[in-house]
């Protein structure tokens, strides 16, 4: 047998024939095929139609070392010829993992104590959401079995991660969330802050809310929550004045584990090392993934504290952590994550992205504030958004079925720049490699203003929308 028949079809009709795309509608795929990338360079990625974009997303928030470095390649291959495969299970180990894993304990802050890896944020989610219920179990606690999450959160799509994600079309096709998965506020202070309110008396009454939903579900059964530091799928929602803080003391107060997950803020995405240092949290566990490997080839971790280690380390039982894939701690991915970070490091990318991604911020609010179609610009370091409204002095929303998030994404597609559309809310976001220079900050804005404009005409001339008077 040959697939020699499939060289007089084009790659289009091929993809088309053959693959299942994530977070596509199945059907308008098949009519109107993929766009398919074949090269990247800095923060540049082109097409096979020989279109060159500006990638201010670093494709899912995670191309953070930017394209074509051939630092990682170079690793990638060096390993996989020296050394290509060999399982993490039953204490086996291999020299790439173990340096990762003390490098990692390095940077990650000092309570934080063991790490386990995995391929990517949905398992090392999983993982997590294992790793509290087991710390119960063994400190007689397994009655301690609820995770809360925030309403619009994401957290993967496995059965584990999409129910702990708060987005309703993650489950209504699959009957999720799964028992025992339950969901407070997102905490976004400009939709969900009542007139007059400070963001530090909002942030007090999200955390009375998380109080009385534990109190009502009975504190002796929730064993965790979880949170993103900014929040990616909701498009940057960066925590009101003293919102950890207020949680935190809700989280002690009731004996519940709080898991970071870092997936995206990780590995200087808001110009720290990580957001648990720039919000000051204390989280029992965290997730990593996307910028740990710049997304060069799949890697993640779950990472615990030092006084959840001790509790696991000191079962009487002895337990066997019973969890673990065939890929866990790949060689290859991990000598592909420890040359990341010596890009990181020698190049000062953390530093870059606070001192840039500050510059980005000022020049939205400068260049684009008093744009009559903007409510909100919001978000820290590289990871950015801003949300469109009728009125911005009512904020009045726009009407939600035109989707003008997509197609605004589209229109700055036209102009050769990769933003990010949402589904639910009418927000753009910018999530740009952590190489970005301030004179391409620039050339980003000056793409996605005319994008807007475009926008702002269709919306005028279609009579759906006019500038308040």
């Amino acid at each position: 047998m040959t697939i020699d028949a499939a060289s007089n079809l084009n790659l289009e009709q091929m993809d088309v024939d053959a693959t299942i795309h994530a977070f596509t509608s199945l059907a308008d795929h098949a009519e109107t095929g993929p766009h398919i990338m074949t090269s990247g360079d800095g923060i540049y990625v082109s097409d096979n139609k020989g279109n060159t974009y500006i990638d201010a997303m670093a494709a899912l928030f995670c191309v953070n070392a930017g394209y074509g470095r051939h630092e990682i390649a170079d690793a990638i291959s060096e390993q996989a010829h020296k050394f290509a495969y060999f399982h993490t299970f039953g204490g086996n180990a291999h020299e790439q993992q173990i340096k990762l894993g003390e490098r990692l304990l390095n940077i990650l802050p000092d309570h934080m104590s063991k790490v386990m890896f995995a391929s990517s944020g949905s398992e090392a989610n999983d993982a997590n959401v294992k790793l509290a219920w087991m710390y119960q179990h063994v400190r007689g606690k397994p009655e301690k079995r609820k995770i809360i999450a925030r309403q619009m959160g994401y957290h993967g799509v496995t059965a584990v991660g999409a129910s702990l994600s708060g987005l309703p079309l993650m489950h209504e096709p699959f009957g999720l969330p799964l028992p025992g998965f339950l969901h407070t506020d997102k905490g976004h202070y400009y939709w969900e802050g009542e007139a007059g309110e400070s963001e530090r008396d909002f942030s007090k009454r999200m955390a009375a809310n998380l109080n009385a939903l534990i109190e009502a579900e009975g504190p002796e059964t929730v064993c965790a929550f979880i949170s993103e530091p900014l929040m990616g799928a909701a498009a940057c929602i960066a925590p009101a004045e003293g919102y950890f803080e207020e949680i935190q003391k809700v989280l002690r107060k009731h004996d519940v584990l709080f898991i970071a997950d870092e997936v995206i803020t990780g590995f200087g995405r808001l110009g720290t090392w990580f957001a648990s240092e720039k919000y000051d949290l204390k989280p029992d566990l965290m997730t990593l993934s996307k910028g740990i490997t710049s997304a060069y080839i799949p890697l993640s971790a779950s990472v615990i504290s030092e006084d959840m280690w001790k509790v696991l380390v000191g079962d009487p039982e002895k337990r066997v952590f019973t969890h673990g894939h065939t890929a866990s701690g790949h060689p290859i991915a991990c000598a592909a994550a420890n040359a990341n970070l010596d890009l990181m490091e020698g190049e000062d990318m953390v530093g870059n992205a606070a001192r840039v991604g500050d510059y980005f911020k000022a020049q939205l609010h400068e260049r684009l504030g008093d744009h009559p179609l903007m409510g909100e610009i919001r978000g820290d370091g590289l990871m950015l958004a801003l949300e469109l409204v009728a009125n911005k002095e009512t904020k009045q929303e726009l009407d939600i079925e035109w989707d003008l998030s997509h197609r605004l994404y589209d229109l700055c597609l036209e102009e050769n720049l990769i933003s990010r559309g949402y589904f639910g809310h009418n927000s753009s976001s910018f999530a740009p490699p952590l190489t970005i220079t301030t004179d391409e900050v620039d050339e980003v804005i000056t793409r996605f203003s005319r994008g807007l404009n475009k926008l702002t005409d269709e919306l005028v001339r279609d009579g759906r929308w006019k500038p308040a008077a």
